[in-house]
């Protein structure tokens, strides 16, 4: 039978007493080490672990990022562990800069095995483990604090005597108390100090000590505090890199891990995107990036994160969600209406090489190989600023303010009545039917422009036209192109606005003009056209405002033209 109430079967987690905890008031200027555990960690969270040819992939993947530390498996849990580590070694794939890790639990034959593994190498870290906590003392091994330590000393004296046989080797000693975050400080302690005072490291050849959130239980200020406990409580810190490896259980792995190094760890282990056992490991690509938005050098190279992703998710055979932080398709996506609106002000003022100032975007999507095309999407959510900004993105058209409002009544009528999304293409598309294609029932032919300096109407004109399919021929004059076009039609014409603007460059260039009108008592309307001469496409806009007053007019439930007779 289901509790009324689940949560009484759970207990909060106790706080750390640490009245005088330093981490809040810290910064990070820096960034920690990176060590990532995608080809070990990672990989042993996969449906189907990652082949030979994939570990090796994934693993030039992380060393062209920039990743100096690189946990490449658990070589004594399978053959094939193993082989990959020795083919790393064997083959001297591993670069000079960069140094390997290999996990082992604190068990004899494991142990051996595993430093067998990564002999010859350069330089390796050989991690040890086993679990303190409380709950795997009474439930998993029935082991007092003693018999626990001692399974940690006992695995540190072996791997020391094996590693002295190989000097060869520059050796790096990792110990993990397994389930730190849930383990009692003291005993925390206690362990690290035992497990310290067997490898005695010093300044100069420090041990790594992880103090992981195994299964993360609470906060992470807790977490925080543990940290802070730890680094000024542990004997011999100065000869100690103190090292975080968070999960994500309660969704805050990543916020644990930038409070743990404000509150002293030097170091993070996780996985590219976030990769691990239940809901993973803390993701490294967001925590390189968080730094980078601060002002702060993450020392990785993301500068194509969309190659980043495509290798990690055919490796992991898992899709990165299109919401993920920096690399997820649509981060970088505004359909909302006034979102779109101010990112376009936005770009209109980023001056380059300025600070990043735009709304809604904290790092600038080209700083990471991504394109602008994506910024802005058009759906039935979306208002004026982001399809005129894909107009002027796409097809070099900078819409007047009000042309923007007007025009943005028809694209929202097609994404209400598809209920899709609305790309470039099919918003370039209905402007073309809203404006540039209104050839009806005036259409134009050609004109020839005489100037009179001797007449107040300094421009004279004839114009070519179709009218309803017929030919017919206009003249007139006026004190300027457009006003002796205007004057040729004899129409009741008001003209209230008029834009203009050049689309590309060079022989291919070509003008752009909006014209916005008044129709005898009708409302005022714009008219957009496009052509090589500039003369002409003004022309074209005001036949496009005229043919649209007049469609307009003929569709008034009443019949009657509203004014306007053509």
């Amino acid at each position: 039978m289901m509790l009324q109430n689940p949560s009484s079967k759970y207990r909060a987690f106790p706080p750390v007493q640490l009245s005088d905890r330093q981490w809040p008031n810290n910064i990070i200027s820096k960034p920690p080490i990176w060590m990532s555990t995608d080809l070990r960690d990672g990989n042993q969270a996969l449906i189907e672990p990652m082949s030979a040819d994939k570990k090796l992939r994934f693993f030039e993947l992380l060393v062209k990022i920039g990743i100096k530390e690189i946990e490449v498996g658990f070589p004594s849990a399978s053959q094939t562990d193993f082989d990959f580590v020795r083919k790393l070694v064997d083959e001297k794939r591993i670069p000079d800069d960069v140094t390997i890790i290999v996990l082992t639990q604190s068990r004899e034959e494991l142990i051996r095995r595993t430093v067998d593994s990564v002999v010859g190498a350069r330089r390796a870290v050989v991690h040890l483990y086993n679990s303190v906590a409380p709950v795997f003392r009474k439930v998993v091994f029935g082991m007092s604090r003693e018999e626990i330590t001692e399974i940690a000393t006992s695995g540190t004296r072996l791997v020391k005597q094996l590693v002295a046989q190989h000097p060869q080797t520059e050796w790096v000693f990792e110990y993990t108390p397994e389930s730190f975050s849930t383990t009692e400080l003291d005993f925390s302690k206690h362990i690290v100090d035992a497990v310290s005072a067997i490898w005695e490291p010093s300044p100069h050849n420090k041990m790594i000590v992880n103090l992981p959130s195994t299964v993360e239980c609470s906060t992470p200020n807790v977490y925080a505090d543990q940290i802070e406990w730890m680094s000024r409580k542990l004997a011999r810190r100065d000869s100690l890199i103190i090292s975080v490896h968070p999960h994500n259980d309660r969704g805050t792995a990543v916020a644990s891990a930038e409070l743990a190094v404000m509150a002293g760890a030097d170091r993070v282990e996780g996985c590219l995107f976030g990769n691990g056992e239940r809901t993973g490991n803390v993701d490294l690509v967001t925590l390189a990036l968080n730094l980078y938005t601060q002002g702060v050098n993450p020392g990785l190279d993301f500068s194509d994160i969309d190659e980043v992703r495509k290798c990690v998710e055919e490796c992991n055979q898992l899709p990165v969600h299109p919401r993920h932080p920096y690399v997820g398709d649509l981060v970088f996506t505004a359909f909302s209406g006034s979102h779109q609106d101010a990112i376009k002000k936005g770009f209109a003022q980023q001056q380059p090489g300025a600070l990043w100032e735009i709304p809604y975007l904290p790092i600038d999507p080209a700083d990471l190989g991504r394109s602008y095309d994506a910024v802005i999407r058009v759906n039935s959510q979306s208002g004026k600023g982001g399809m005129a900004y894909l107009l002027e993105q796409d097809y070099g058209l900078v819409l007047p303010r009000r042309l923007q409002i007007e025009f943005s009544r028809a694209v929202q009528a097609v994404a209400d009545a598809t209920g899709l999304e609305i790309t470039a293409e099919g918003i370039h598309r209905i402007f073309q039917n809203e404006y540039l294609e209104q050839t009806a029932p005036y259409a134009y032919a050609s004109h020839k422009l005489v100037e009179d300096t001797t007449s107040d109407e300094s421009v004279q004109i004839d114009i070519a036209l179709s009218h309803r399919n017929a030919p017919l021929a206009l003249q007139g004059g006026g004190n300027g192109p457009i006003d002796a076009f205007v004057n040729a039609l004899g129409l009741d014409i008001k003209l209230m606005d008029y834009h203009e603007h050049s689309i590309g460059s060079g022989a291919n260039a070509q003008a752009a003009c909006y014209v916005e009108l008044r129709l005898a008592n009708g409302p005022t309307l714009f008219g957009a056209g496009v052509d090589s001469n500039i003369v002409t496409a003004s022309f074209k806009a005001v036949l496009s405002a005229v043919n649209r007053q007049l469609r307009l007019s003929e569709g008034a439930s009443s019949g009657k033209s509203a004014g306007v007779t053509a």
